[in-house]
């Protein structure tokens, strides 16, 4: 959060106002490792986001949602065994969330502190911003583009299903790169 005292952050392009998800050209990444050797990627589908932003960046405020039953790994039986009870339980938990708590920069770097909500327990997390751009497309809309990554361990979240291996270890890691590739449109008056 920040004070009376702490600077307004300069973003070129930047306009204040109520931003809005383009779910089209925005996306849900993750990856986590497999039996500790290899990784497995997925995607998840962008409900919604919105963002208020007020003339400066750093009072801004996010919240997000994303469609647990989107989950796609490439593969159909780990994609329903993941919606499953053992992990998702997507029937119960049909999304998950992120709602801001603040902004910041440090060395450098936006940093978007939060809670995000996986199956039914919510967690901080912070999320390493950047700002892809901003530009106006064919059809007249003020569009922004950025990336926020972060790392969470999915047994934070209730998410612990896990098997040994007869070689040693486990068939799932406890650390899930999650990448936002987000597109957002400034809403006109």
């Amino acid at each position: 959060m920040t004070s009376v005292t702490d600077p307004v952050l300069d973003v070129p392009g930047y306009r204040a106002g109520t931003w809005v998800l383009d779910p089209s050209h925005s996306e849900v990444q993750f990856s986590v490792r497999h039996m500790m050797i290899s990784k497995v990627r997925g995607t998840f589908g962008m409900k919604s986001a919105t963002l208020i932003a007020p003339e400066n960046p750093l009072e801004a405020k996010v919240t997000a949602s994303v469609d647990a039953s989107s989950l796609d790994t490439g593969d159909s039986g780990r994609d329903q065994h993941l919606r499953s009870a053992d992990f998702f339980d997507v029937e119960a938990f049909p999304t998950m969330e992120f709602v801001s708590t603040g902004v910041r920069v440090e060395k450098g770097e936006m940093l978007v502190d939060g809670d995000m909500t996986i199956r039914g327990t919510t967690k901080p997390v912070t999320l390493e911003f950047d700002f892809g751009g901003f530009g106006t497309d064919p059809w007249g809309n003020y569009k922004a583009g950025a990336t926020a990554t972060t790392v969470i361990n999915r047994e934070d979240f209730g998410l612990t299903w896990n098997a040994a291996l007869e070689t040693g270890g486990v068939l799932v890691g406890k650390d899930v790169t999650i990448t936002l590739d987000l597109q957002g449109a400034l809403q006109q008056d």
